[in-house]
């Protein structure tokens, strides 16, 4: 009885992986090193221990992110909320972009992602820390929202947002209300 148990207990675990594999990362390279499931609890979400993701574009950017773990909604599949982390940007056309954050939501159709709480981008010798970023590779945009700090070798910049056209560079910052401006002081 209990070898049977086993084996049945292999081949549900063997199905859902297969099922995950098939059904949510055919396009990108996933590492699933444990998936958490209970047949006492009802679950309406699976948890993958180790995420990672890694996918290019037509023009060569490359996109990784990795996460200590995710969390897939059934009735959301396309997203997964994740935690600790670390995201890298490799342009063609300049140097790479780091990004941590707490927590992200990440959707795997179009590879957009939310990255929240401790956000920290670093980009050659500047650093942005915010507590919210929306990352698009399909629009080639960046908003940097809640709290923004941008710090490089000669000043440090304290705005409400900050846009950026990952593409061109063209960078908006800007305040929420009219009556407020950016503020920026000199390190020397």
């Amino acid at each position: 009885m209990k070898r049977r148990n086993i084996i049945f207990i292999i081949i549900f675990f063997l199905t859902i992986f297969i099922f995950l594999y098939f059904k949510f990362f055919k396009n990108e390279n996933v590492v699933v090193t444990e998936i958490s499931n209970s047949e006492d609890v009802s679950y309406n979400s699976n948890i993958i221990e180790d995420v990672y993701y890694s996918s290019k574009d037509a023009k060569g950017n490359e996109y990784t992110i990795e996460a200590s773990q995710g969390e897939i909604d059934y009735k959301q599949t396309e997203i997964i909320f994740l935690s600790d982390v670390t995201a890298v940007i490799k342009l063609t056309n300049s140097n790479d972009v780091k990004i941590t954050s707490d927590f992200g939501k990440y959707n795997s159709n179009n590879l957009d992602t939310i990255f929240s709480k401790n956000v920290v981008i670093n980009y050659q010798e500047n650093e942005i820390t915010s507590e919210y970023l929306d990352f698009s590779m399909k629009r080639n945009s960046m908003i940097i929202s809640k709290n923004v700090i941008y710090t490089n070798l000669e000043n440090i910049l304290k705005a409400d947002v900050i846009e950026m056209n990952i593409d061109t560079k063209d960078t908006k910052i800007f305040m929420h209300k009219n009556n407020q401006k950016v503020n920026i002081k000199s390190k020397q």
